[in-house]
């Protein structure tokens, strides 16, 4: 009886409750249709089997009649198809025959190439016609030929593929069908290695080696004197050659049995000749060859193939292994012509023989190719039934030793840009295929490094985390009708095992582009699902720029199409994640590049340049201890040295907080949080600190030149100074460690001790009060110099007071944008891997020490006189003082608007002035001071 429906896997095991069920369902509503059949005998009905095609349930019974082929009987079926109908079993039109396996082969064994006739027995009137696996033979008369009566068929030329059920139908009221399976034997294979070889024409004796794993063997044209051996499915020659007796001789290998004689694969032959020469490379198995020749030999014992063997430097050396073994070998063989019925076993079969082998199929690239290529196969001969459990879990066992850590080396071949297999993604490819066709129910597989979840919703939302060892994949589809079958598939070594090539490079591979997480195949059956989202595994936390992706298998590359990431959050520690929004389903994961610049000439910039920045800001702090009496009598100046002070000692530990980074970061990756978050703690208040410090030399500049009128003790300024200064940094980062801690997202687990930006944003607390202050400190200066421009400073200012308040303006001016320069290059080093942003980033971070001492201390000229009167060198001072007025009207754009800017005060304080002549004298002398500053 044929059941219009998808076969099951499961109805191959007659213990399996699917089984049982239908064929429960079956038997009763046959006696229950049959009972009224006189000829029938009750109670002896009893399904046997289920065979695919669609279904096909082989029952039987007992009957008084010869044969059930009665009008009554005929009755009873159609009733039957009703009753089966109502209970959910949609029965095939014409779905009843009679059934009986007969002999119809006219041999025992047929051999590829023969003709095989088969003859069928004519029982009963009626047309009578053939099927080779539901299939009608006379639509190819090529290969089949029915003879005028229609009682034999003739294969022709067969072959392994010809295997399979033949039947011989007689059409009538219930059709009578006789049938056969017929197995073709497998195609001989006969391994000799080089077919010629030569050897040089000396006393020694040589052997010749013949294998065939499943038939026997002999040699001929062999003399009395020369040894034939038998062992393990082969036979060797031992073949003598003697010096002077030059020539060829040829041997043959040939299958023993008769009848399988005079076919192409019968036999294969070994040409030896012996050369009167000198060789390189002698070998008494494999021949002799000058250096550079190459040759095949064969594979040791208990694998079919051939090596590739090269002469270099008087050896034989293997190049190419192209060994199978042979319990592979011969799975593929029966793969070639696997039938559905034979699934379960066939694929219980792989996976013994790989979990049997796991470490020699591992370490061969050859093996692990035909294994993938005998699962591409089962693959695709499921595509017209339903797969169980047992047969998926074997399945995904056989993958799991595949994609083991110990076979990334043989993948890394495979994987290689000169092959064109795509053996990693034709895996792929086996494994979506073959999840298509799972059967409706729930169920659960776990290997090693793979996880199988399938799944019938009972509501409108899923969600699923992974399981697996290291793995918290999270899976969300938010909506999604009930009683929807998924299948979620996570794989933790695929990042390892599939090409890392896009669709935005032509497909090749990107070396500097990961698989960074695991990946995850989802199926929806006969559902559209337009949102779904993952959480992944960053894998390796040093890299960066994540791209969610999905293998486009018409593209042959991985495609971001309809995904995209996002940041992720969640209530618990989901810390080192990336969420992925897409709008199908397929295989996802995520790419991923190397964040750090691996670059000798980067790093030598950095640390030259940070170790100019520590001795710049070391000198700048002696030449402060140096002058600081003599530079600190009005409290302007007093807190324009205090700033300067506090920026160098700042900076100066900030550096070495980051020489301490650098070596953590170096030692270890990912960055150990424990080791790098005192580090980056201290760096993070420091830097600010140099920040803050800098907008209090901005706001003195304001408060002395804006308002005027407004006097304030330095005790108090002091105060506001420190308080601002390092209180605000210390509170900031305060805050930053007590929000990011809990998680662990306070550090950067990518390349570097310091702040985290992928997980928590944490960087957002340097960054935002950095160049905050930027832009305040740039109004400012805006504000002060048109101040100062427009009506200058004022008549009251005492000369050094001027003279601080422009060497500070001076500061603010060139330094505020040096450092808000430096950070918005350290941002594009967050998103960026080119190179050029990164130098830049290095050297002006590096130099920031140098340039506190130059525009901080150096070309304050009042700093260089009271360093020389401090030294005793009043000459160079004088001659510093005359360099220096010669020097401006050559001096840089900044210097020549500081020039003008202190010729427009020199003229609105003499112009606004209502002294008597000592206080202009003392006001041009105050002047030229200025001047020279």
């Amino acid at each position: 009886m044929k059941i219009d429906d998808v076969f099951d896997t499961s109805l191959n095991n007659p213990n399996n409750e699917k089984f049982k069920l239908l064929a429960s369902i079956i038997e009763s509503a046959i006696e229950k249709m049959y009972k009224n059949v006189l000829a029938y005998r009750k109670g002896s009905i009893k399904v046997i089997r289920f065979r695919p095609g669609s279904i096909i349930a082989d029952y039987q019974i007992e009957s008084t009649d010869s044969s059930p082929n009665s009008p009554a009987y005929a009755e009873a079926n159609t009733q039957l198809i009703s009753v089966l109908k109502d209970q959910g079993i949609t029965v095939a039109p014409n779905a009843f025959a009679q059934s009986e396996q007969k002999n119809l082969s006219t041999a025992k064994n047929w051999y590829p190439e023969q003709n095989m006739m088969l003859k069928c027995e004519r029982l009963d009137s009626g047309t009578m016609r053939w099927t080779v696996n539901d299939q009608d033979p006379a639509l190819n008369k090529v290969k089949y030929v029915i003879s005028d009566d229609n009682t034999t068929l003739t294969v022709n030329k067969v072959n392994e593929n010809d295997k399979g059920r033949y039947a011989c139908i007689i059409d009538r009221t219930i059709p009578y069908i006789q049938w056969q399976d017929i197995v073709i034997e497998p195609l001989p294979n006969i391994i000799v290695g080089e077919n010629v070889r030569k050897f040089q024409c000396v006393d020694q004796i040589v052997s010749l080696k013949c294998c065939e794993e499943t038939y026997s063997v002999e040699l001929t044209q062999i003399t009395s004197d020369e040894v034939v051996t038998s062992e393990d499915k082969c036979i060797t020659l031992r073949h003598t050659i003697k010096t002077g007796n030059c020539g060829s001789k040829t041997f043959t290998c040939r299958l023993k049995n008769p009848v399988l004689q005079g076919f192409t694969y019968s036999s294969k032959s070994v040409i030896v000749n012996k050369v009167d020469a000198v060789f390189s490379c002698k070998d008494g198995t494999l021949g002799a060859g000058q250096e550079g020749d190459t040759l095949t030999g064969l594979c040791e014992k208990g694998k079919e193939g051939t090596i590739k063997y090269r002469c270099r430097s008087g050896i034989w050396v293997p190049e190419e292994t192209n060994c199978i073994l042979q319990v592979i070998k011969n799975l593929e063989k029966d793969a070639a012509v696997l039938v559905v019925q034979d699934i379960p076993v066939f694929v219980a079969q792989l996976s013994t023989a790989t979990e049997n082998n796991t470490q020699v199929i591992t370490q061969s690239a050859v093996t692990v190719q035909t294994i993938v290529g005998i699962l591409v196969k089962v693959s695709g001969v499921s595509q017209n039934i339903i797969i169980n459990q047992p047969v998926m879990e074997n399945f995904l066992k056989t993958v799991d030793i595949l994609v083991s850590t110990s076979a990334v080396e043989t993948w890394k071949n495979l994987n290689n840009n000169n092959r064109t297999d795509n053996t990693s993604t034709a895996l792929l490819k086996a494994i979506e295929d073959i999840s298509n066709r799972l059967t409706n129910a729930n169920f659960r597989i776990n290997a090693t490094s793979i996880e199988l979840n399938r799944t019938v919703t009972n509501s409108t939302f899923y969600n699923g985390i992974s399981s697996l060892p290291n793995s918290t994949t999270e899976i969300q589809i938010p909506e999604i009708p009930v009683s929807t079958p998924i299948t979620i598939i996570v794989f933790t070594t695929l990042d390892s095992i599939l090409p890392t090539r896009d669709t935005s490079k032509n497909g090749s591979s990107k070396s500097d582009v990961r698989i960074n997480g695991d990946v995850v195949v989802v199926k929806v059956d006969n559902k559209t699902i337009n949102n779904i989202s993952f959480a992944f595994d960053i894998t390796n936390q040093s890299l960066g720029n994540p791209q969610c992706v999905f293998w486009n298998f018409y593209l042959d590359a991985w495609d971001s199409t309809g995904c995209k990431a996002k940041s992720y959050k969640s209530e618990g520690n989901g810390t080192g994640k990336i969420k992925c929004e897409c709008n199908h389903t397929t295989s996802f994961s995520i790419l991923m590049s190397p964040f750090s610049i691996d670059n000798t000439a980067l790093a030598y910039i950095t640390y030259i340049g940070v170790a100019i920045s520590m001795a710049s800001l070391i000198i700048c702090l002696i030449i402060e201890t140096i002058v600081w009496r003599s530079m600190t009598r009005n409290d302007t100046s007093y807190m324009r040295h205090v700033s300067i002070v506090n920026i160098a000692v700042s900076l100066l530990i900030a550096n070495v907080c980051f020489i301490i980074g650098a070596a953590v970061a170096e030692s270890e990756q990912p960055t150990s949080v424990g080791r790098c978050s005192p580090v980056v703690f201290f760096m993070h208040f420091f830097y600010l600190a140099l920040f803050f410090w800098m907008l209090m030399s901005a706001l003195l500049l304001f408060y002395r030149t804006v308002m005027v009128l407004s006097q304030m003790s330095r005790a108090k300024m002091m105060a506001i100074a420190f308080i601002v200064g390092y209180g605000a940094p210390l509170l900031i980062a305060a805050i930053t460690v007590a929000s990011t801690a809990g998680p662990q997202n306070y550090v950067s687990k990518r390349n570097a001790c310091w702040l985290n930006w992928l997980e928590s944003k944490a960087l957002l607390a340097f960054v935002v009060p950095a160049l905050t202050i930027v832009a305040i400190n740039l109004v400012v200066l805006i504000v002060v110099l048109y101040k100062m421009l427009r009506r200058g400073v004022g008549a009251t200012t005492q000369p050094d007071e001027k003279h601080a308040l422009v060497v500070i303006a001076r500061c603010v001016a060139i330094l505020t944008p040096i450092f808000g320069l430096t950070w918005g290059f350290g941002i594009g080093t967050m998103v960026s891997q080119e190179l050029g942003i990164h130098v830049v980033f290095a050297l002006l971070n590096s130099l920031q020490g140098f340039f506190i001492l130059v525009f901080g201390t150096l070309l304050d000229s009042k700093i260089r006189e009271a360093l020389a009167g401090r030294l005793s060198l009043r000459n160079l001072t004088s001659s510093n003082q005359t360099r220096s007025t010669s020097a401006g009207p050559s001096s840089s754009g900044i210097q020549s608007l500081f020039q003008r800017m202190r010729r427009r005060n020199v003229y609105n304080v003499s112009e606004a002035s209502a002294f008597s002549a000592a206080t202009s004298s003392h006001n041009s002398s105050g002047t030229d001071t200025f001047v020279n500053a």
